[in-house]
């Protein structure tokens, strides 16, 4: 599907709304098409009305917060917009509370290898 050019309605309106990312710019550039059948796809959550705004931006949230991701002026964005929508800020708290426990993934993957590794260590100590 080829769209006219310079018909990008899904950007324009995420510009216009600031929920534009400066970063997707040079995307935006080499591969307009995509960028606005990716952004389009992507809005799909705000316009299915299935989710209400509420729950939309605490995941927003969520995601942006999380240790994977840590995108600060989204995370900003939408606090700001789940106030606005009369989220409560113990709310907000809560789910960045949930949010800090994808960190410990790291400790589940990491301390046993790091547990395995030690060992190895010592053997190899202990034969030299």
């Amino acid at each position: 599907m080829t769209m006219p050019e310079n018909s990008y309605p899904v950007v324009e309106a995420m510009k216009a709304g600031g929920g534009w990312n400066e970063l997707w710019d040079e995307l935006l550039e080499m591969d307009p098409e995509w960028t606005e059948l990716y952004m389009k796809m992507a809005m799909q959550p705000y316009q299915s009305g299935v989710l209400s705004p509420k729950v939309i931006q605490l995941l927003c949230i969520a995601v942006d917060a999380s240790a994977t991701h840590l995108y600060a002026p989204g995370t900003r964005r939408h606090i700001q917009a789940a106030l606005d929508i009369g989220v409560t800020p113990q709310e907000i708290l809560e789910v960045l509370k949930l949010a800090t426990v994808v960190g410990i993934h790291s400790c589940n993957l990491g301390v046993p290898i790091l547990a395995e590794e030690m060992e190895a260590y010592k053997q190899r100590q202990a034969a030299a």
